[in-house]
């Protein structure tokens, strides 16, 4: 049996595992869907279950803010409490079905929990963020951490001291240290860890990562890694909603006039203004996805006819139509903009986000604006340049070119489905099993969750 275990707090994990849901079942694959709630949890329908403490949309929120790149390095996350919980639920539910892998998309709980209950974890949520592109210094550094002395020095070095310090650095790992010890199973030796599981996909191709296949397969951890790691690059993996366009916005794509596309799912408003606010005297119209945002607080930026504001979009079907997509980098939204062969405007949150720009940046297809300098009016400054440079256009076709030889969830599938024999020895038993299941068909909660917090 194989668990596909996203965090619902992101749209992109969420989404992903759709995806690789349909490619597994294709392949009569017997798949469970789990999740701890949150955001986005209703996209899993039909059938899914809500296993551990319900995780509601705040606490999802905070999650997010809170997270790897964005949140203090100090915490991990999740309280010492809710490591305990949802690990002990997870253990149970993976117990109880027979789970002999679990496939996550940062839940990161998990990598506590597959040790307890002896289960192979995959991963997906490293993106390309992963230690060969480290090891190559391919990962550029947040601009703004750098010394001035470290920004003299050229990039390529600066490049390689970053990938070699980086990855070993404890950030984010010390409340799965602590309840790994207390459930004596491996803890997290550092933070590129914390994104690996015993098979960890790169969703990406070759071409786009800036090294062979073979440099990422053939991948051997070192010891700031867990050694059973093995990393499988499977091509482009980015979300499909199946779900309509609104009548709204279809009318709303279908009128004249050059389109941009703002899809700035894990921000805060501040962020989706400014860049309203640069487009707003530009000869286009605008598209906003407010998923998460108070669309009243953009309301005095949007009254006019230029701009629609709407929720969860099928951005698969968005971007082909649009000239320039924003978003804050995430590797689902960057490969959607990609494989539609439209240029990308990327203001990279975190620095998973900002490797995700940069790599098709090199390529001609994108521009780079790191947050902390997204003014209004450098975001004017390089979208009106993008929107009137063809070769942005023309780079992001060539990669769409190559990305449609490519079925990254159907290789993403194959690659769990070659190691489901692959059990990893079962670590401490401590975690109990108090943790009971909530079995969701259709979104109607049929068992309620029965473990202990």
């Amino acid at each position: 049996m194989i668990c596909l275990l996203p965090h619902c707090g992101y749209l992109s994990e969420t989404s992903r595992m759709l995806e690789l849901r349909r490619a597994l079942r294709a392949r009569g694959a017997d798949v469970r869907v789990a999740t701890h709630g949150g955001t986005y949890e209703h996209l899993l329908d039909p059938g899914y279950d809500l296993i551990g403490p319900p995780m509601s949309a705040e606490r999802a929120a905070a999650f997010v803010r809170d997270g790897v790149g964005l949140g203090s390095p100090d915490q991990s996350m999740y309280s010492d409490d809710e490591l305990r919980a949802y690990v002990r639920a997870e253990v149970d539910y993976f117990r109880r079905h027979d789970v002999t892998t679990v496939v996550t998309g940062f839940t990161l709980t998990t990598l506590l929990s597959s040790r307890v209950a002896g289960v192979r974890l995959v991963t997906e949520h490293a993106g390309s963020f992963v230690p060969p592109l480290f090891e190559h210094g391919l990962v550029p550094p947040p601009a703004e951490r750098l010394a001035r002395w470290q920004r003299a020095m050229p990039g390529s070095v600066v490049r390689r001291r970053y990938g070699r310090t980086v990855p070993g650095l404890p950030f984010y790992c010390a409340g799965f240290n602590r309840v790994a010890a207390e459930l004596g199973v491996p803890g997290v030796p550092g933070l590129a860890a914390l994104l690996l599981g015993d098979l960890t996909l790169v969703p990406e191709i070759p071409e786009v990562l800036g090294l062979p296949a073979a440099a990422v397969d053939g991948w051997v951890p070192g010891p700031m890694y867990r050694p059973e790691t093995r990393l499988r690059c499977t091509g482009p993996l980015f979300a499909r909603l199946e779900q309509p366009v609104p009548d709204e916005v279809q009318r709303f794509l279908d009128a004249p006039g050059p389109l941009v596309y703002v899809a700035i799912t894990s921000s805060g408003v501040g962020l989706v203004r400014s860049v309203l606010e640069a487009l707003a005297p530009l000869a286009v119209k605008v598209l906003v996805a407010a998923t998460v945002h108070d669309r009243t607080a953009l309301a005095d930026v949007t009254g006019t006819a230029k701009f629609l504001v709407a929720g969860v979009l099928p951005s698969h079907r968005i971007m082909p139509r649009a000239d320039l997509a924003v978003t804050a980098g995430g590797q689902g939204s960057v490969q959607t903009a990609m494989a539609s062969g439209t240029p990308l405007l990327g203001i990279p949150l975190q620095p998973e986000q900002l490797l995700n720009v940069a790599l098709v940046e090199r390529l001609g297809a994108a521009r780079s604006v790191p947050s902390g300098q997204a003014t209004v009016s450098r975001l004017r400054r390089v979208a009106r340049r993008m929107l009137g440079d063809p070769s942005y256009r023309r780079a992001a076709e060539r990669i769409h070119d190559r990305y449609a030889d490519v079925d990254g969830a159907a290789l993403a599938a194959e690659a769990i489905l070659d190691g489901e024999a692959i059990v990893p020895r079962a670590g401490a038993s401590g975690a109990g099993a108090s943790g009971a299941g909530a079995s969701r068909a259709g979104g109607r909660e049929s068992e309620k969750w029965g473990g202990d917090a």
